[in-house]
């Protein structure tokens, strides 16, 4: 249950954070790349909240749209930073925020 909590507050916090570096994308390319981010996010965040309604069974499906959704996340931010749209720094920031929720996901799994 706690682990459940977790996962969401951290995905919580990853949108909050990314909201203002989305901002700073160029126009042109913040109404396709960075909208495509915020949606992954925020849909992430509502599958969140649907595996926490389901039984542990029924949970893994969900588990598995979220970690797929995550890897792409990865692959928009590494774009983003490719693109010189974030800094390196920035970057690793980003990563290390997706790595934790990925670690999360998968410890949730577990339970």
């Amino acid at each position: 249950m706690i682990n459940q909590l977790v996962l969401f507050q951290k995905m919580y916090d990853f949108i909050l954070y990314i909201y203002p570096i989305i901002d700073r994308i160029p126009k042109s390319h913040r109404l396709v790349l960075g909208r495509e981010i915020e949606k992954l996010s925020i849909k992430i965040l509502l599958l969140i909240i649907k595996a926490n309604q389901k039984s542990v069974d029924d949970r893994h499906f969900i588990q598995e749209k979220i970690s797929t959704k995550v890897n792409a996340l990865r692959i928009l931010f590494r774009l983003t930073k490719d693109l010189k749209f974030i800094s390196i720094n920035q970057y690793e920031l980003l990563s290390k925020k997706l790595n934790e929720i990925g670690k999360f996901l998968y410890c949730w799994s577990k339970i």
